[in-house]
């Protein structure tokens, strides 16, 4: 029987009158373990994704099978092992040993989807005979939920079977997001709400990087006369219209990619709340508006046959609000930016989206409403800071004082420009070669 509040047993081995059945020279006992992860999670594609076999070496760092192959081993026989955890999305059985086991097989098999059950894990955990003919070796048995307060309260790292992910990605998720998330959730009742505040806040703190990026094509609308003047004076001349354009660029301070860093630089954090909707046990079966589990795909229409490509047999509403407001944004934001250099590139970025609604329409609508919602901010924010905030005509003055200034002949730009000259310059004298040589 589980302690109240409490989802941990003690366990112990301890062997008694067994000389005659033991050898002599036998100096480790073998414990196997073996456990079926069940398919508990309406998502079962990202169930398996996020389950497996996590480890501890008494002097490490926390180890884990793959979660992605078929079957997977790992071997630590000479690495003593405190605790091994057959961990699925949102719930783990953990063994403890108060010493520590002195080796460990970890296996990992995954099952059909036409099985019972999900994945098989296997445990081979090696343990001294001194201690179990003695004062018996003593265990712990954890079997509950990956919540991160009560696994990292237990200490030994178990707080890493929570597939967070790893290196700057996880430390962001469990130091940043989840305490913000933690806090907001004290005073606000609905996680569809708090995935809004959240949200909110990461656009605010980020701001500054969107306020550049606008100021940035803002310059690039601003110079679109000036473009479309070159473009016709070398409508000929391909190569020309590109060094031109680089020189227009560097005369009226202007920067093509001021509009794509700041988008860049915001990537580890998308990157990270992937993974920390799908992780994190405070979203499962918690409901807003018409989804019943924001840590799993919102049903709004349930179609009679399945779709390819991943798409499935429902109709997610949070990702088609996502891709129609996604378009909106791109449709607008398009209108000031130039496609000239690369006309595909206009196409591609309508098409992006439209590729992407499969793959989120499976996917846990915690994180399709924080895009959802992501989205309706940036068009607040664009057209506030457009109409509002950034004086075009300002811009205008800027730049046309910055053209009147004195370019030192350094700098990416400049070595750009350079190099195309030197190009045209090659391309000129093999064409009058040519000619020549005929």
């Amino acid at each position: 029987m589980l302690p109240p509040n409490d989802y941990k047993l003690d366990y112990s081995i301890k062997l008694e009158g067994l000389d005659d059945v033991m050898s002599s020279s036998q100096d480790m006992l073998t414990l196997s373990w073996v456990n079926y992860l069940g398919k508990i999670e309406k998502a079962t594609r990202y169930e398996r994704t996020y389950s497996t076999l996590y480890f501890r070496p008494e002097e490490g760092r926390v180890g884990r099978c793959s979660a992605t192959a078929n079957s997977d081993k790992e071997d630590a026989d000479s690495a003593p092992l405190k605790w091994v955890s057959s961990s699925n999305q949102f719930f783990n059985t953990t063994l403890f040993a108060e010493k520590a086991f002195a080796s460990g097989v970890m296996e990992t098999k995954s099952l059909p989807e036409t099985a019972d059950y999900m994945k098989v894990t296997s445990t081979t955990l090696e343990i001294p005979v001194s201690e179990v003919t003695g004062g018996g070796f003593a265990m712990h048995f954890y079997n509950g939920p990956n919540e991160f307060k009560r696994l990292y309260a237990m200490g030994m790292g178990l707080e890493e079977v929570i597939p967070f992910g790893r290196s700057i990605l996880g430390t962001i998720n469990r130091w940043v997001i989840r305490k913000i998330f933690s806090w907001l959730s004290g005073f606000i009742g609905s996680a569809g709400l708090v995935i809004f505040v959240l949200t909110l806040l990461v656009k605010l703190l980020l701001y500054p990087l969107s306020y550049r990026m606008l100021y940035s094509q803002a310059k690039m609308s601003a110079l679109k006369p000036e473009m479309e003047k070159m473009r016709e004076k070398y409508k000929d001349d391909q190569q020309r219209q590109q060094m031109e354009t680089m020189t227009l660029y560097r005369e009226f301070g202007v920067n093509p990619l001021g509009s794509c860093m700041p988008m860049l630089l915001q990537m580890p954090i998308w990157i990270a709340l992937y993974r920390f909707f799908p992780a994190s046990i405070e979203f499962r079966q918690k409901g807003f508006w018409w989804a019943n589990d924001l840590s799993s795909y919102d049903e709004f229409i349930q179609l009679p046959f399945s779709i390819p490509f991943g798409f499935g047999d429902h109709i997610s509403m949070f990702t088609m609000l996502w891709v129609a407001t996604t378009l909106i944004y791109t449709w607008y934001n398009s209108k000031s930016m130039d496609f000239s250099a690369n006309p595909a590139l206009k196409y591609m970025q309508y098409i992006m989206p439209v590729m992407f609604m499969g793959f989120f329409n499976g996917y846990a609508s915690g994180l399709t409403a924080y895009l959802l919602f992501s989205n309706v901010i940036n068009i607040g924010q664009t057209l506030v800071t457009k109409h509002l905030i950034i004086d075009e005509k300002k811009i205008i003055r800027e730049m046309e004082a910055f053209r009147k200034k004195p370019k030192k002949e350094k700098g990416f730009s400049h070595r750009l420009q350079q190099a195309m000259k030197d190009q045209q310059r090659i391309t000129a004298e093999r064409e009058a070669s040519r000619k020549k040589g005929k």
